[in-house]
């Protein structure tokens, strides 16, 4: 029975060629690229390649790109750091109650140290007004993050409107757009972003290497201390194997994303068909039309997420109830809970399915039809 992965959400593959880069770089650069002599030089000139492509891929300048060591350590340096940096100009910080705990965790331990928060509503298509936003504002705003894409539902949220919102506004614009980067065009400027946090994992490249925009004027405290790595903002020997494999997979990225987003689409829509020809009651939680290609979040009434996970697994097809960081957990999305209530079936009944790059359409078509014939059994 072939094994069909629908969670590239939670993380995926990576790419050959990425893994052909990166052992190249292992076998044949070991230099630090802080050191003067040819082999720290060496480094140096990949590291500054890289950051030159991420940059670009963003319309960023090279000097506002941070790498860091995935997206929870970028959001929290960008949160943290423009917190404690800025708090003499206010203590208030604005987030929505549907951000990817990296972002929720962090924003709740600032909480806890004195600052003042406010957590957004969402409605049921899953999208946080930017109306609410700006009631939300005050003189002491210093920081507003909300997400690009929701990981969940793959809701796109109104990010260049709240962009514009803040324009004139001292309070620092972040965004995860973890999911987002990829395939949908960013353009920082144009949007109105100062902080923006990337990983690697999602788009086919290594695990543990990241990166975090942060525009030029914006005053950030690192939080780890050492060397002076990363323009000071944060120490420690860069990664080098993995930055230029997260490179790698930045370029395929951007080559392919007007192909990915098609075929992404297409595999959607063929699930989506398959479940409704086969009889399977469901409904997409999310307005589907804001929604990125690669992901499709349905509720299966008079079913329970555990049963459905565990039965999928057994029948070879990898999905999530959510988060991959609160995968195996059995409390109900707080990303559903937000959009529906706390007592509605869907906090319960929900499941996440994400395409990549490895998926096909005739594992798309199996997966749609075991999925199918396994929701009508439990439905019963």
């Amino acid at each position: 029975m072939e094994q069909i992965y629908l969670d590239h959400a939670a993380t995926t593959p990576i790419h050959q060629d990425v893994l052909d880069t990166m052992y190249n770089v292992e076998k044949e650069v070991f230099g630090n690229p802080s050191s003067v002599h040819s082999f720290g030089r060496k480094a140096r000139h990949l590291l500054d390649e890289a950051r030159l492509v991420m940059a670009r891929s963003i319309q960023a300048k090279e000097r506002e790109i941070v790498f860091t060591s995935g997206g929870t350590e970028a959001d929290n340096l960008a949160l943290i750091g423009a917190a404690l940096g800025n708090r003499d100009k206010g203590n208030h910080i604005i987030t929505t109650v549907q951000e990817h705990h990296a972002v929720l965790h962090t924003i709740e331990k600032l909480e806890a140290e004195g600052f003042s928060v406010t957590y957004l509503p969402v409605d049921q298509d899953g999208l946080v007004s930017t109306e609410d936003v700006r009631r939300a504002l005050t003189d002491e705003t210093i920081l507003v993050s909300i997400m690009f894409v929701n990981n969940e539902t793959g809701v796109i949220q109104p990010i260049q409107e709240i962009g514009q919102l803040l324009h004139e506004h001292q309070a620092y614009f972040h965004t995860d757009a973890v999911q987002a980067y990829g395939l949908i065009d960013i353009d920082v400027n144009l949007l109105g972003i100062d902080l923006l946090t990337v990983s690697s994992h999602k788009i086919n490249g290594p695990k543990g290497i990241g990166f975090l925009y942060v525009q030029e004027n914006v005053q950030l405290q690192s939080l780890q201390f050492g060397g002076e790595q990363e323009r000071k903002r944060r120490a420690g020997t860069e990664n080098i194997a993995g930055i230029v494999g997260f490179q790698k997979a930045v370029e395929l990225a951007m080559e392919n994303k007007v192909e990915r987003n098609e075929l992404y689409s297409s595999y959607k829509n063929l699930f989506l068909r398959l479940l409704e020809e086969n009889g399977v009651e469901f409904q997409v939680n999310g307005d589907v039309k804001s929604t990125i290609a690669s992901i499709v979040n349905i509720s299966f009434p008079g079913t329970k997420v555990e049963a459905l996970l565990t039965n999928f697994d057994l029948e070879g097809i990898a999905a999530s109830s959510g988060s991959a960081c609160t995968a195996g957990s059995v409390e109900p999305s707080h990303v559903l809970t937000a959009m529906f209530g706390k007592e509605h079936e869907c906090t319960t009944n929900s499941i996440r399915f994400s395409f990549g790059i490895f998926n096909t359409e005739e594992n798309v078509e199996q997966a749609a039809l075991r999925v199918a014939k396994i929701v009508k059994r439990l439905a019963r």
